[in-house]
C-alpha cells in the first residue's frame, strides 16, 4: 500500500507565544517547532496500515529547512521518505496555495491513501485536508477516529452526538484524523529508528520541480490574508464568597453576584 502523510510544523503547545512587531505574524526565533499533534496521529495512523498490508509511507510537509527535523522525526518513527517543499513563494501564502503545493506533490507520489491531522494547533483552520482532496478529486473521509483498510476501500468511525458513525470509500482516498493521543497513542522513535532516519531519502522540491506557477500560490493570490493578531484579554481575578455568612448566605451572595455583576443569570 502506498501511503502519504501530510504533515505539519507547529509551535510546541507549550512555548510561549509572543505578537512580532508587524503585528500580523509572531516571533519565532525561540520557538521550540513540532510536528502538529494530529498529523503525529496521521503518521501512527499510516505505520498501523503498512505493518497490516506492507508497501511504503512517504511524509509531505512545506516551509523553510527547519521542517527537515520534523520529518526526519516521522522517519525515525517508521516512515520511509520524505517531500518538502521548500519555496520562499510559499511563505505568506494562504491555506488554499498550500493545499495546491501539497496536492501537486502527493500526485507525482500516486498514493492509494492520503492521511492528515483534521486540524492544526497553531492556525487552526481545518481546511488543508478537504483542499488537497478536493484538488485532486479524491473522497474525503473526515475526523477518523479509527481507520481500517482491506486494500481497495477504507473505512473510518467518526464521532457523532451520542454515538459514532461509520464511512467508507474507495481507494485512494483522503482522512483527516480526529480523536486524541488515547485514540492513536503515537509511537516514539527508538534510538536505531533515528539512526537510521538519518539515511533515508528526503527531496527538497521547489514550486517549478512541481509543475506550479507561481502566481498561483504566492501571498499576491491569497484569498485570505492575516490582517492582525491580539493577545486574548486577560482573565478577571476570581471572586471569593463572604465567608463569614452561612450556607444560606453565601447561595444568596453567590446568586447576587451571578446576576448583578457576572450577569450570567
Amino acid at each position: 500500500m502506498n501511503i502519504v502523510v501530510l504533515l505539519k510544523q507547529t509551535p510546541d503547545t507549550e512555548s510561549v507565544i509572543r505578537i512580532a512587531s508587524d503585528g500580523r505574524s509572531i516571533v519565532t526565533n525561540d520557538i521550540k517547532w513540532i510536528i502538529n499533534p494530529y498529523d503525529e496521529f496521521a503518521v501512527e495512523a499510516a505505520l498501523r496500515l503498512k505493518e497490516k498490508h506492507g508497501g511504503k509511507v512517504t511524509i509531505v510537509s512545506w516551509g523553510p529547512q527547519r521542517v527537515v527535523e520534523s520529518i526526519r522525526t516521522a522517519l525515525a518513527m517508521g516512515a520511509d521518505d520524505g517531500v518538502l517543499i521548500d519555496d520562499a513563494a510559499l511563505e505568506g501564502s494562504d491555506a488554499l496555495g498550500v493545499a495546491r503545493a501539497l496536492a501537486a506533490a502527493v500526485k507525482e507520489l500516486n498514493p492509494d491513501v492520503i492521511l492528515c491531522g483534521s486540524r492544526a494547533v497553531d492556525y487552526d483552520q481545518g481546511q488543508r485536508g478537504a483542499m488537497v482532496a478536493e484538488l485532486l478529486e479524491l473522497p474525503h473521509l473526515a475526523l477518523a477516529v479509527s481507520l481500517q483498510s482491506d486494500g481497495s476501500k477504507v473505512s473510518i468511525e467518526r464521532p457523532i452526538e451520542g454515538g459514532k458513525v461509520t464511512l467508507e470509500a474507495e481507494l485512494p482516498a483522503l482522512v483527516t484524523m480526529g480523536g486524541s493521543h488515547a485514540v492513536w497513542s503515537p509511537r516514539y522513535a527508538s534510538l536505531p529508528g533515528i539512526m537510521k532516519s538519518k539515511k533515508k531519502p528526503l527531496a527538497v522540491k521547489k514550486l517549478a520541480d512541481l509543475g506550479l506557477d507561481i502566481g498561483e500560490v504566492a501571498v499576491g493570490s491569497a484569498k485570505i490574508q492575516i490582517v492582525s493578531l491580539e493577545m486574548p484579554p486577560e482573565r478577571a481575578p476570581g471572586r471569593m464568597v463572604n465567608g463569614n455568612l452561612d450556607s444560606a448566605g453565601k447561595a444568596k451572595e453567590l446568586v447576587r453576584l451571578l446576576h448583578e455583576e457576572a450577569k450570567v443569570i
